[in-house]
């Protein structure tokens, strides 16, 4: 009887044995693959489990969450929704997330190890402290200053602070309201479906992610080059550039829309936008020392990041002579985002040196103790000579006060600005883009304090007609108005 209740005992140790072993098995070598398998919806219910922590403008939550009483239970909510889209990004349980929502989704779901000062206990407990916040860069008046001027129309703003990189403003339009993709079922699919339909594009950041041709506000860039090679020493002097100015190597001739830009001077091509003379300097210039001057200001960087990414702005650095006069204008393949033309514009105010731009100011707990601070970095390069930067300061002044700018000037304030009408499509036959990059310093500042980027694809006038001190200097200046009274 002993021998058989032995037995029955080495029989159940063996299974207790075999359970221990798959149950290791299960935990320790299976784990990843059960997680990841697509039928295992518990890490999704655990995610949304418990409400999203708030991104912050100036201090107040532009976001939040509503109880949906289902399996997936918090859903994200968005205050001014179609406003701070291009920051905020969606957080959504069918189509996960984008921008902020995604730089910062450890964050903001309660799973940063940061968010803890024992996340051990809660790794054991199988636990997560509730979502951190985000406190963004942006302010309040100058993004709907910027959103009322867009009015709706295809474009985009960017405004960063010259002096630290950062951003300001960040509105694209037309926008759409993230809340309607935050939950599941059908009405989210067909949300989704008719907003990547939509023509417009109103989910594309056109901030961050489109590529325009800068057209004349680029000539900023060709200035800092000649300057700083020497082959401008004096920005006054005649440059003796007929009017039209034949294209190097070819027959084709390139004229000017304003008046008076045979033999002008580059400061006098600034102030009236002469497209000869800045064609002519570039090609001076040459190609080497442009594409390094354009590459200091940070075209053909891939890897912006401010913290969602960037698209590139792009300058060749192959080209023709011909092909170098025309990108020096802004034209040819030349491309940048908006962000890219306001850190043109802040390099200018800012001296000669570019700052990373950033969003995120700082993370932080749920009850407001830090997590870690955002702050800016420097590119590791100039953009130019201090003395340059004071130069061209100046020449973006005249601008302003007595050039094709003058839509852009505030009444006590210090403007510098350059206007922009770029030409794309088969044939130039496209409505011309209209851009406008400025900078702004209030009467008792000692140094500028906000620089911005405007640019409007569908600018309601004539074509012949449409300029960037029409269309988007208006837009700049009510963007400046907010930051100088802020």
């Amino acid at each position: 009887m002993i021998r058989y209740i032995r037995w029955c005992a080495w029989f159940c140790a063996l299974l207790l044995a075999a359970l221990l072993l798959g149950a290791a098995r299960v935990q320790l070598v299976d784990a990843e693959a059960l997680a990841a398998n697509p039928a295992n919806k518990r890490a999704v219910i655990a995610r949304y489990a418990q409400p999203r922590g708030p991104i912050l403008v100036d201090g107040r939550p532009v976001t939040g969450n509503r109880d949906s009483r289902q399996l997936l239970r918090y859903e994200r909510t968005y205050k001014y929704g179609a406003l701070y889209a291009p920051v905020t990004g969606f957080s959504s349980q069918t189509y996960g997330t984008s921008f902020v929502e995604r730089a910062e989704d450890r964050i903001l779901a309660g799973t940063d190890p940061g968010l803890s000062a024992l996340p051990l206990w809660h790794e054991l407990a199988r636990s997560r402290p509730a979502g951190g916040r985000v406190a963004t860069t942006v302010r309040a008046a100058l993004q709907q200053a910027a959103y009322a001027g867009l009015a709706g129309k295809r474009g985009a703003v960017a405004a960063v602070e010259p002096g630290t990189g950062r951003i300001l403003a960040l509105v694209s339009s037309p926008s759409y309201d993230p809340g309607v993709l935050s939950g599941t079922g059908p009405q989210v699919k067909e949300a989704w479906a008719r907003l990547n339909g939509d023509p417009t594009r109103p989910m594309l950041n056109r901030a961050l992610h489109e590529t325009y041709p800068p057209g004349s506000t680029f000539k900023i860039v060709t200035a800092a080059a000649a300057l700083d090679a020497g082959v401008v020493t004096d920005v006054d002097a005649p440059t003796r550039t007929p009017d039209p100015y034949p294209l190097p190597g070819t027959h084709t001739l390139l004229p000017n829309a304003a008046k008076g830009c045979e033999d002008a001077s580059m400061a006098e091509a600034v102030r009236w936008s002469c497209n000869t003379v800045m064609a002519k300097i570039g090609v001076q210039v040459g190609l080497h020392r442009m594409v390094a001057a354009a590459e200091r200001f940070g075209f053909n960087d891939a890897g912006l990041r401010v913290p969602a990414w960037v698209s590139r702005s792009d300058f060749d650095t192959d080209m023709s002579r011909d092909q170098l006069a025309l990108s020096a204008i802004g034209q040819f393949n030349t491309k940048a985002t908006p962000l890219q033309m306001a850190m043109v514009a802040a390099a200018v105010a800012n001296g000669g040196e570019v700052k990373s731009p950033y969003l995120v100011e700082a993370t932080t707990q749920a009850d407001g103790d830090p997590v870690r601070r955002g702050g800016q970095q420097p590119l590791g390069r100039r953009a130019m000579n201090p003395a340059t930067a004071l130069r061209l300061q100046e020449l973006m002044v005249g601008v302003v006060e007595d050039g094709t700018g003058r839509n852009a000037a505030i009444a006590g304030a210090t403007v510098g600005g350059k206007t922009g009408t770029a030409q794309h499509g088969v044939g130039n036959a496209g409505t011309p883009y209209a851009w406008f990059i400025a900078w702004a310093k209030g009467e008792h500042a000692p140094v500028p304090e906000v620089a911005v980027a405007v640019v409007v694809e569908d600018a309601a006038a004539n074509r012949r007609d449409i300029s960037g001190n029409s269309a988007a200097a208006p837009i700049a200046r009510a963007v400046m108005q907010a930051a100088l009274k802020h």
